[in-house]
């Protein structure tokens, strides 16, 4: 029997395509700004409008600042979609589209990297399309080799980690998150 082939990258990146295109993405269709920024217990944590909040931290350089802690109190905070999809754009694919893929800066904790945090769902749902579209693309094109090779100190403690290592934990992270937001939409939907 002959050996076959198999294109890693590919097969990496379709895992997280099909999840995207099938359920994640299509869940956020018709996003309102009112479920975006929906709060329904108390003490959440969300994007808000500049010098409204009194989280710990605030991040953003625009009008709008995404609350956290470091570190995150016990029990952490509820979110809102609004910090879920902050952290998607920015935590999970934002700021590794940057280290490792010449995408813009982002980052959380570097504020000469910091982000204009989307105040309505229709621009935050625009910033979400073109980090995927960034992170998949990127992804797709990895070869074995680049696979294999350590991401490096853009990871932290992580640094000697594959790049394979790093490619499934951020598809983890984004079909965990997206689910949450699919159940915060599902919860507002049917509230009352």
């Amino acid at each position: 029997m002959p050996e076959r082939s198999i294109d890693l990258a590919h097969q990496l990146a379709e895992q997280l395509r099909f999840h995207w295109e099938t359920a994640a993405r299509p869940r956020l269709h018709g996003l309102s700004d009112a479920e975006y920024l929906w709060e329904p217990v108390e003490e959440m944590w969300s994007v808000r409008p500049r010098g409204s909040s009194e989280a710990p931290i605030q991040g953003g350089r625009g009008d709008w600042v995404i609350e956290f802690a470091v570190p995150e109190p016990e029990p952490a905070p509820v979110t809102t979609i609004a910090w879920r999809m902050g952290h998607v754009i920015v935590g999970v694919f934002g700021t590794r589209n940057h280290s490792h893929f010449a995408g813009p800066p982002m980052d959380y904790f570097d504020f000469d990297f910091d982000f204009d945090y989307a105040g309505t769902a229709a621009e935050a749902l625009a910033q979400l399309d073109q980090v995927y579209a960034h992170w998949i693309g990127s992804v797709a094109g990895l070869d074995d080799e680049a696979l294999a090779r350590p991401v490096g100190e853009a990871e932290g403690h992580f640094a000697e980690e594959p790049m394979i290592a790093l490619v499934l934990h951020i598809h983890r992270e984004a079909i965990h998150h997206m689910a949450e937001i699919a159940l915060l939409r599902d919860l507002y939907l049917r509230q009352g």
